[in-house]
């Protein structure tokens, strides 16, 4: 009986655990870019009506997207109709979705997005409790923006903190009015064991063996100037709790 009993519960961890290269076949399609684009009429000649500025998931019934508030531009070109967008797909199979923000969380750096167009597949996020510290993460996004193009990208790592979300500077007068605000009011947010690049922002921290999202990257910590971040990159990273995207999408 006991050994039987093992058995079953083996098997059942078994199959709600999954490797990761599964995992990212699974939640690949609900991984897009967020940028802007010109219509064609209004584009310049010789420049790319399309841009770039970061990562975003499709949550909610498929069309909901999460990202950064910093991701967000915070004005379009209206001369040139320029409107915030979402790309899904991939390499010349890719869709524009036209886009606009319906809530945001400047505090934890949220956005949610409603777009256009047929609803998209909603990856699963996780409940409100936190991953311990050790557990395997991975991330899907488009670290580098246009360079790459619109192929996404899988890191991985493990969460190795759980820390304020506010890094104390050298000096005080390196401390940003963001920072100095996240000081007053600390919140925790996930520090990672893993490699992220500008264009990363926005990407969907998820369990490697469920897929279900338990944060929202949203920074990197920089060794020296900002231009070390492609040639030195640090490997730590930093992810908005998942608590919060349950907050933006109920409203709170």
């Amino acid at each position: 009986m006991g050994l039987a009993l093992a058995l079953l519960l083996l098997l059942t961890e078994t199959g709600l655990a999954r490797s990761l290269p599964d995992t990212i076949d699974r939640i690949r399609g609900s991984v897009v870019a967020v940028g802007t684009v010109i219509p064609i009429k209004y584009a310049p000649k010789k420049k790319p009506r399309a841009k770039y500025l970061g990562t975003g998931f499709v949550a909610g019934k498929g069309n909901l997207v999460v990202t950064n508030y910093h991701v967000v531009p915070e004005k379009l070109d209206t001369q040139k109709k320029e409107q915030l967008a979402v790309f899904s797909g991939r390499g010349k199979n890719a869709r524009v979705h036209t886009a606009k923000v319906i809530r945001s969380d400047q505090e934890h750096d949220l956005a949610l997005l409603q777009i256009s167009g047929p609803a998209l597949s909603p990856m699963e996020l996780h409940g409100r409790g936190w991953l311990r510290e050790g557990e395997e993460v991975a991330f899907t996004g488009f670290p580098i923006g246009m360079v790459l193009g619109l192929y996404p990208v899988t890191h991985k790592g493990i969460v190795s903190a759980i820390t304020p979300a506010a890094i104390p500077a050298s000096s005080s007068r390196r401390l940003t009015a963001a920072q100095l605000k996240r000081l007053r009011n600390p919140f925790d947010v996930y520090q990672l064991d893993a490699i992220a690049y500008p264009g990363n922002s926005g990407s969907p921290v998820y369990q490697a063996s469920t897929g279900r999202v338990i944060g929202v990257l949203n920074s990197v910590f920089v060794k020296g100037s900002k231009e070390s971040i492609l040639s030195n990159p640090s490997g730590i990273s930093y992810a908005i709790p998942v608590k919060y995207v349950h907050e933006l999408l109920k409203g709170k």
